[in-house]
């Protein structure tokens, strides 16, 4: 089976890391890696090199960075994406297309394939995401998609829903949760190596993505939040940096004024999975609203506070609170961490096996 693999941003590689592995190593399967999306960008840690470290080939490279980051920009993006994903679909054969998520990139690029008739399988679809225009996005990669794959079964049962039958539709769990069982996560010492940063100093893990819907605030919202970290005495705030969506430069350049001006906080453009990971065992809690507080955080679990709406509608467990995007809300949830019991395990994503799963369905659905 000839596989076309998405990839547009080291999220989503991350994520597919597992799947790779399973893929890359049966003979059944014919992995071609296309990258593209910020992977190819210097200003966002060119990270198609980690793609290349973890010993993958990388088949296409597509450079589809947008020049500006405003409505236009994006938009114009989209358009472009499209025309280079044209070319590549209407050169190359495949049997399948894989993609992950919600990107507009991942849009625009799986837009291209449908009048070739590429058979699209989809993961991750059928959860909700209020604050971002990801939201379409997500759906409409599931509208062209043939074949799902869920993180649970009422992201399940929101793509029946949404594709009015049950066809090719399977709950399979995250396969974020099989990096977190067979990836042998770095020590403090082994972290401190790599990273220079010290664990053993209580930490907040920070990732602050643009509100793509209410994109007009984003500004305000970066000015609230570093306001509110400003006021953060007890902790070494450790920040990875935006990614590349609507009016996110702002974010960008404001959090790396504050990294620049206080001592006790870092800022990280890219940890790769192992570090990020890894971090994220060590650190107190996290900040932010990226959806690593949702599913791999939960396995630890870790105490979340999600700002404002940007993953409405997520499924929330007991050690997540909402809050708003406010300074004085930001500090009170940050002083909550201390008053929190948390579980043993909030796992609802599976039991580390959806890779083999993946792979198997693929194997009984698809006849070469």
């Amino acid at each position: 089976m000839k596989i076309a693999l998405l990839t547009s941003s080291r999220a989503d590689y991350s994520i597919y890391f597992p799947l790779l592995k399973v893929l890359s190593d049966d003979k059944f399967f014919d992995l071609n890696i296309i990258a593209f999306g910020t992977h190819l960008s210097k200003k966002y840690g060119q990270t198609l090199n980690k793609i290349l470290a973890d010993g993958f080939d990388i088949s296409l490279k597509v450079d589809t960075m947008p020049n500006d980051d405003n409505p236009a920009g994006i938009s114009k993006t989209i358009g472009n994406i499209i025309k280079k994903f044209s070319k590549v679909w209407e050169v190359q054969h495949f049997d399948l297309i894989i993609a992950l998520g919600d990107r507009y990139e991942m849009f625009a690029a799986c837009t291209a394939s449908v009048p070739f008739n590429i058979p699209l399988a989809h993961i991750h679809g059928g959860e909700t995401t209020l604050g971002a225009i990801d939201e379409f996005f997500r759906n409409s990669i599931s509208h062209m998609a043939s074949l799902h794959f869920t993180a649970t079964e009422q992201y399940k049962n929101r793509v029946v829903a949404l594709k009015g039958n049950e066809s090719n539709i399977y709950n399979v769990g995250a396969l974020s949760i099989d990096n977190l069982k067979s990836l042998k996560l770095l020590s403090v010492e082994e972290f401190r190596e790599r990273f220079g940063i010290d664990m053993d100093i209580p930490s907040i893990l920070i990732t602050f993505h643009p509100e793509t819907v209410s994109f007009e605030k984003n500004e305000l919202y970066v000015d609230e939040l570093i306001s509110a970290l400003k006021l953060i005495k007890d902790y070494q705030l450790i920040i990875t940096m935006p990614n590349a969506d609507t009016l996110g430069n702002i974010i960008r350049i404001k959090l790396e004024a504050f990294i620049s001006e206080n001592k006790l906080t870092i800022g990280v453009e890219s940890f790769g999975t192992l570090g990020y990971l890894s971090c994220m065992k060590y650190c107190k809690m996290l900040l932010g609203n990226t959806s690593s507080g949702f599913i791999e955080a939960g396995y630890f679990p870790k105490y979340v506070i999600n700002l404002g709406g940007r993953q409405s509608g997520r499924i929330i467990t007991e050690n997540i609170i909402n809050c708003p995007i406010e300074k004085e809300y930001i500090l009170e949830a940050v002083g909550h961490y201390k008053n929190i019991t948390l579980p043993s395990s909030l796992n609802i994503y599976g039991n580390g096996k959806t890779a083999k799963l993946i792979a198997d369905i693929l194997k009984s659905t698809f006849i070469i």
